[in-house]
């Protein structure tokens, strides 16, 4: 088998992550060892089916697959489509002891896993993630649900996988839009642990964007190391699993102005957000002056997102955009959570931030558009 495996220890629910290229080929072969009977339905979208569902068929070749697939975009993660996936999990007799596979982006498993965790009181599943944000961030750790109109991922489950399978070959069919927003949660790992590693994205990250696939693995693997990491420290995000928030209540809000819509990714929010993170570290007097700057140089390097001018179209104004982040679901008793910075790589759970400064900061933001 080719690639690196990361371990990820949670007593019973332990599983492994596979990080390589060209392991749909491979699939068959890693699932075998799970499979009580020789089927699996699999979960996926229109846009990944059309470009990749034929090499994954040829992967699982042998067994009765079943196949599901739903309308691309984050409109797609809430009850009408979950329940649409549920009935015909039920409809195809999926079995506790069965496999379900969740083959495509966040949305996808996100959604396909939640749905393996109310099957049946759980049903097993197989991550295979098809994006850069997926395969660096929302596949591992459990982490399932869909987003309500009250806010994004309010209704879910913790539900480990049994296995992922990161295939970094299957990056090169993203579009460039995509592949920077999953950018942002690499970026995001730096910045809240390894500032060698943000280091080295300096270096190496117009590269990796270029198409370099050892470099795309590298960062993979890495970014999965330190989640792996911490959700064993911190399975259902008690403390230090927190920081894996970075940049995300800013982003979060952003998300529900923006509509869910394609006018901001879920990376691209994450990318401005942690800006703003650094952005408030710096009011507060937690971090150098300089260090916002840093951060933005490198998304711009990057050709990233940056800052709230680069979303297209109207915004709230900030205390509007305050009061939607008052929903988040990192609210405890009523007070905001932010992740905030002493350096790049240190970075802490702040619960008693001054609303007044998070307000004046995006004031100033939005005033620049």
């Amino acid at each position: 088998m080719s690639g690196k495996t990361v371990h990820v220890e949670l007593a019973e629910r332990s599983y492994d992550i596979r990080i390589g290229s060209d392991l749909l080929a491979e699939a068959g072969a890693e699932i075998a060892p799970l499979l009580a009977r020789p089927r699996v339905a699999v979960i996926t979208d229109e846009s990944v089916a059309r470009l990749h569902l034929p090499a994954l068929k040829a992967g699982l070749a042998g067994l009765d697959v079943a196949v599901l697939a739903l309308p691309p975009g984050e409109g797609t993660k809430g009850w009408p489509e979950l329940a649409r996936t549920v009935d015909w999990l039920l409809e195809q007799k999926i079995e506790r002891r069965d496999l379900i596979i969740a083959f495509g982006g966040g949305v996808i498993g996100d959604l396909a896993g939640f749905a393996a965790a109310i099957l049946r009181r759980g049903v097993r599943f197989v991550q295979i993630p098809t994006t850069l944000l997926a395969q660096v961030d929302s596949s591992v750790g459990g982490k399932t649900g869909i987003n309500s109109g009250h806010g994004k991922n309010l209704i879910g489950a913790f539900h480990q996988p049994a296995l992922v399978l990161a295939d970094v070959a299957l990056l090169d069919s993203l579009p460039e839009r995509d592949f920077l927003a999953g950018y942002g949660e690499v970026m995001k790992y730096g910045l809240l642990g390894d500032q060698v590693f943000f280091e080295w994205l300096e270096a190496n990250g117009p590269a990796l964007a270029r198409g370099d696939r050892a470099m795309r693995q590298y960062a993979v693997l890495r970014s999965v190391e330190m989640k792996a990491g911490i959700v064993e420290r911190d399975e259902t995000e008690q403390g230090e699993r927190a920081l894996l928030n970075l940049g995300h209540t800013f982003c979060h809000a952003l998300e529900k102005a923006t509509g869910y819509s394609a006018r901001l990714l879920h990376g691209e929010g994450v990318a401005i957000g942690c800006a703003l993170a650094f952005d408030l570290s710096a009011r507060l007097g937690y971090c150098s002056q300089e260090l916002p700057g840093r951060v933005r140089a490198h998304l711009r390097a990057m050709g990233a997102k940056t800052d709230l001018a680069d979303i297209e179209g109207d915004l709230p104004d900030a205390g509007a955009l305050v009061a939607l982040m008052a929903q988040d679901k990192k609210v405890v008793d009523g007070r905001l959570r932010f992740i905030l910075a002493h350096d790049i790589g240190d970075t802490f759970v702040a619960e008693k931030v001054d609303p007044a400064v998070v307000t004046a900061l995006l004031r100033d933001e939005l005033a620049r558009r």
